[in-house]
């Protein structure tokens, strides 16, 4: 179910988009150079259960064996950069000029947040989402070499778990997550297991004191 947004009636701001993720919907535009906003709340839900994330075997042992670094908000402009790029993985965007300010104020004021991949200098793969009470909105992920974005997706999991979080909004699931470990739940569902998750405080940077 989308509900359209008049650009010229009402001006997308950061307090809008948290009420709007507390009430279990978010925005989308149908690609990069549209400027209409419109407000999505699927029938069916996806979630990765933070207790039911699923490495392959290939995966665990990239991971125990990679260089890469994984770092947490350092670079906004690239990760959001990475995710709204048409590549290999994706013929089209719906992030557009309107998402890219209002998230990335959203980013300032410490709600958004990203966890990168990096090959040293090199920015490889990512994912950026919103963390309120103890509910991450998981938005968008991108690649640009083998298994990084997956390493990322396993890193967020570790991460919110650590920090006491409840639950790991996808919106859609995609085979790609899937894979992972992700389903599907039905609207009513998500809303109750969203009233409870934003009613508590997860911690973000919990992670950061341990290691």
């Amino acid at each position: 179910m989308s509900y359209p947004v008049d650009p010229f009636a009402v001006e997308l701001t950061p307090e809008m988009i948290i009420r709007a993720y507390c009430a279990g919907i978010f925005p989308m535009s149908e690609d990069a150079e549209d400027d209409d906003i419109f407000w999505v709340s699927p029938e069916e839900r996806g979630i990765m259960p933070l207790d039911g994330f699923r490495a392959s075997r290939s995966l665990r042992k990239a991971m125990r064996k990679t260089t890469w670094d994984i770092r947490v908000d350092t670079d906004w402009d690239g990760v959001i950069e990475g995710c709204a790029t048409v590549g290999e993985d994706r013929d089209t965007t719906w992030i557009n000029r309107t998402i890219r300010e209002v998230y990335g104020e959203l980013f300032r004021r410490g709600v958004a947040h990203t966890v990168e991949v990096w090959d040293g200098e090199d920015l490889v793969g990512g994912l950026y989402g919103l963390a309120i009470g103890a509910a991450f909105f998981g938005e968008s992920m991108f690649h640009r070499r083998t298994d990084a974005s997956k390493m990322a997706m396993a890193h967020l999991v570790d991460r919110l778990n650590a920090g006491g979080f409840q639950l790991l909004d996808t919106q859609f699931l995609t085979d790609h997550l899937a894979s992972l470990g992700g389903i599907e739940i039905s609207r009513a569902e998500y809303e109750d297991r969203l009233a409870d998750a934003i009613e508590e405080q997860g911690d973000w940077h919990s992670w950061d004191r341990k290691a």
